[in-house]
């Protein structure tokens, strides 16, 4: 069965354990090599995506595309990495204030 990427797009993405991720808002495709690369949900479930923020799903993830997106992969809690806050700058050593010019 043949189906359109436009014809994805809206369609429910499952996991393997029936859990609603939330619904394809695009497709990633790697036009180099002619191929899927993923599928974005903008908006996903907030028990399996932390802040429901949009993730891109790898397409070798994906078991089954009909009526639904069903999964055969995803972690179970995906949290977001949050990197260090960066250390605060020093600031540059005061400059002394120039002496004046010696008058002789």
């Amino acid at each position: 069965m043949l189906v359109e990427l436009t014809e994805i797009i809206g369609r429910q993405v499952y996991t393997n354990d029936a859990r609603l991720l939330g619904d394809v808002s695009n497709v990633v495709v790697d036009i180099e090599n002619a191929k899927v690369d993923g599928i974005f949900v903008a908006e996903s479930n907030q028990l399996l995506v932390e802040d429901s923020a949009s993730v891109n799903v790898p397409f070798r993830w994906v078991s089954a595309v009909n009526d639904i997106v069903l999964l055969k992969y995803f972690p179970k809690r995906v949290s977001m990495k949050r990197s260090p806050p960066p250390p605060p700058r020093a600031a540059p050593p005061a400059a002394a204030p120039a002496a004046p010019p010696s008058r002789r």
